[in-house]
This record gives structure tokens, sequence and C-alpha cells, in this order.
């Protein structure tokens, strides 16, 4: 695995380099795979707009290691802790959506999300015996929809 985190950190810094960022990436092994730590001048601009150039970038540098990348194995890059601030986030939005939809009865659908925050949203609330989650919709628009269980 320390030779596709490495692959993956000088790609992204390669990709720095070439569009002038002032950013560095650094490489450490991560529970689920690759943490790509981003620092520089330029980091918070890649946390503007939700981070989705964070994402963006995020999804280029998988594509660019994924045949190298050992199966359920992720890459996960991150600048100022955006991503543990966000899963952070995420929890709350989760246990929030969860005390609604226990208290009314009804579905309670999030905006569209990622796939890496749906993932967060999802495993938060599996063990909610009386709940269930599931995506619906189709690319960007994909969102995540909060229920309670059938039979419930």
């Amino acid at each position: 695995m320390k030779e596709v985190c490495t692959e993956a950190q000088e790609f992204l810094n390669a990709v720095f380099e070439s569009v002038g960022l002032k950013l560095h990436a650094d490489a450490e092994d991560a529970a689920d795979g690759c943490l790509l730590k981003i620092d520089g001048d330029d980091s918070s601009f890649l946390m503007s707009e939700g981070g989705e150039l964070l994402d963006s970038l995020q999804h280029l540098v998988y594509q660019s290691v994924a045949r190298n990348l050992p199966r359920g194995e992720r890459i996960t890059c991150d600048a100022e802790n955006f991503r543990s601030t966000r899963d952070a986030e995420l929890r709350a939005m989760a246990r929030h959506a969860a005390e609604r939809v226990r208290k009314t009865g009804e579905v309670f659908t999030f905006g569209p999300m990622i796939a890496s925050e749906r993932r967060v949203i999802h495993l938060s609330l599996a063990d909610e015996k009386d709940l269930q989650t599931e995506s619906v919709g189709e690319g960007p628009t994909r969102r995540l929809r909060v229920s309670p269980k059938s039979g419930e």
C-alpha cells in the first residue's frame, strides 16, 4: 500500500505544480487506505463550495492509482482537517434526521450528496434498528433517504 500512497502523493504534487497552486501533499497510511494531507498557501481554495474541488482532486487521484489499489482500500485527500470536521457535521445531520424520522414517522431526504458523504451517514445510522437508509437518484443528484424500518 505504501507504493500506492507514494504514487498518489507524487501525482497530486505534479498536478499542483502544473496548475501553479501553492500546495503540497504528504501521504500517510490510514485505516482504510491512504490519506493525502494537503497543505500550503492555497489550501483554503480547496475547501470552497463545500469542498467540491477537494472531492474532485480525490476522485482524480483515485482514478490515477486505482489499478494498483488493493480491493476495499480508499484514497482520501484532506486539507486543514476539512474531512474530519465535515464527517462530524454529517454525523450530527444523521442524528438530527433520525430524531425527526422517529418523531414524525415520515421519511427524511437529504439534498444531493457525493458518495463519500452518503457513506458517512449510512454508517452513522447502520446500528439504528428502527431506521433504514437508502441512496436514491442518479449521478450528481443522488440523495440519501432515512425512513422508519418496514413493519416498525
